[in-house]
């Protein structure tokens, strides 16, 4: 019992080890990760490393899931900070959350949310993880939905409908197409706004980026109909 609990922890620091390694690559290659190029940072053969990543593949998919996780976490403690009735400050401390770790965590940032990578294919097992995030504002909107605090007027042609309604069963099933839409592009603008920021598309044209970023979630915020304090 001893030597397989030691085993599998010696096994778990390797593998965080190898994961450090490539987010450093990350910082200098982009996403063109290469085990052997981990295996020689690390010191050890190449083909010692496949006994924990069969390929490059499922490297990436580890840093992808821990990014996601990572995003994640930050989404629901900035969010659960914020007392339950203020649908607005619970809104803002998600889109604050979502920047904060971007700026934080660019690398980790550009993996999940930038370029795809040529030849890769994220696994299922991705999707729960990956929008962990977006659920989290989905409860914030269902929330506001219970007590009729949302706008929703839109008229929406039937294949937008659909799209949406496919979108919502995830994020929030109970709530009003009209609402679900509005909700959908308020998160397009709050990404959008940070790969802008992340990828150097604001240089030279924002001298400012913070506060042009709250004033865009908030004007996000009462689209959707939700009241800032």
């Amino acid at each position: 019992m001893k030597a397989t609990s030691m085993r599998a922890r010696l096994r778990a620091e390797m593998i965080d080890e190898i994961k450090a390694i490539a987010r450093r690559q990350l910082a200098t290659e982009g996403a063109n990760l290469s085990l052997r190029a981990v295996a020689r940072d690390l010191g050890i053969v190449s083909s010692a490393i496949y006994r924990y990543f069969p390929s490059r593949d499922d490297l990436l998919t580890a840093l992808i899931l821990d990014a996601y996780t990572a995003l994640g976490d930050a989404v629901a403690a900035a969010e659960g900070a914020v007392e339950r009735g203020d649908f607005g400050g619970r809104f803002l401390a998600i889109c604050h959350a979502v920047r904060d770790w971007a700026l934080a965590n660019p690398h980790e940032y550009a993996l999940i949310y930038g370029s795809p990578v040529p030849g890769y294919a994220a696994p299922a097992d991705t999707v729960a993880v990956a929008t962990r995030a977006v659920t989290i504002l989905g409860g914030v909107i269902e929330d506001a939905a219970r007590i009729g605090l949302l706008r929703y007027d839109d008229v929406l042609p039937p294949e937008v409908a659909g799209e949406v309604a496919r979108i919502g069963e995830i994020i929030a099933p109970s709530v009003p197409i009209g609402a679900l839409s509005r909700t959908l592009g308020t998160w397009l603008q709050l990404f959008g706004f940070v790969s802008f920021e992340i990828f150097g598309q604001l240089n030279n044209a924002v001298e400012l980026p913070g506060p042009l970023f709250e004033h865009q979630m908030r004007a996000q915020a009462r689209y959707i109909g939700l009241p800032l304090l």
